[in-house]
């Protein structure tokens, strides 16, 4: 089956599979043109509607623009990331939030003994909140390519050095760092890495 064909059959345009996926990158350097906070919400505003386990969506934002809020984030990246967190036009903190409960009775409000339940059961909640978090982490990457943005998401850092920074009042737990904004060609010198093929990681029984 070819490419296009498979694409044909996913009702999805090569165009659009390119943009979203086949020939996006990890961006590491951008032009100077800004991204702002509009740009941010809005592709939030669509990729909340994708699934989280009983719709804790429990991943958080913090969105640093260029400044003081930034250069507190810089020192606290690993070395290698520091110049890329110091450039990017826009930088994304994402985070978990373990006390997503507190929002169930607006997101779960059908069975509104949940809160309670999960409110009683922190050590549950924590690695709930981080795994639906990542998920929606993959949404945002990719509602970002949508809407038209690079992204060079990264995890080099000092994560309880990045809390106690930004999140010791709400109880954030920090997963990773996205940079985000527009390059010319693809925003990396490095070559297109392969991937695996489907028998390689499908196991069908």
């Amino acid at each position: 089956m070819s490419i296009d064909t498979l694409v044909r059959d996913l009702q999805l345009d090569p165009e659009t599979a390119d943009q979203l996926f086949r020939t996006a990158r990890t961006a590491r350097e951008f032009t100077d043109t800004e991204v702002s906070v509009e740009q941010i919400r809005d592709v939030y505003d669509l990729i909340k509607w994708g699934p989280t386990a009983m719709n804790i969506v429990p991943l958080r934002l913090l969105v640093l623009r260029r400044g003081a809020a930034r250069e507190r984030l810089v020192p606290l990246m690993a070395e290698g990331n520091r110049e890329r967190v110091a450039t990017a036009p826009m930088t994304l903190v994402l985070a978990a939030d373990p006390a997503f409960y507190q929002h169930m009775g607006t997101l779960f409000p059908h069975a509104p003994q949940v809160q309670e339940q999960l409110s009683q059961s922190p050590e549950a909640c924590a690695p709930m909140a981080r795994t639906n978090a990542l998920i929606q982490a993959g949404y945002l990457i990719v509602g970002l390519r949508a809407a038209g943005l690079a992204t060079g998401p990264m995890n080099g850092m000092d994560f309880d050095a990045v809390d106690a920074e930004f999140f010791a009042e709400n109880g954030w737990q920090s997963l990773m760092v996205v940079n985000v904004g527009y390059t010319e060609g693809s925003g990396t010198a490095l070559p297109r890495l392969p991937r695996l093929e489907f028998a390689d990681a499908a196991t069908v029984l």
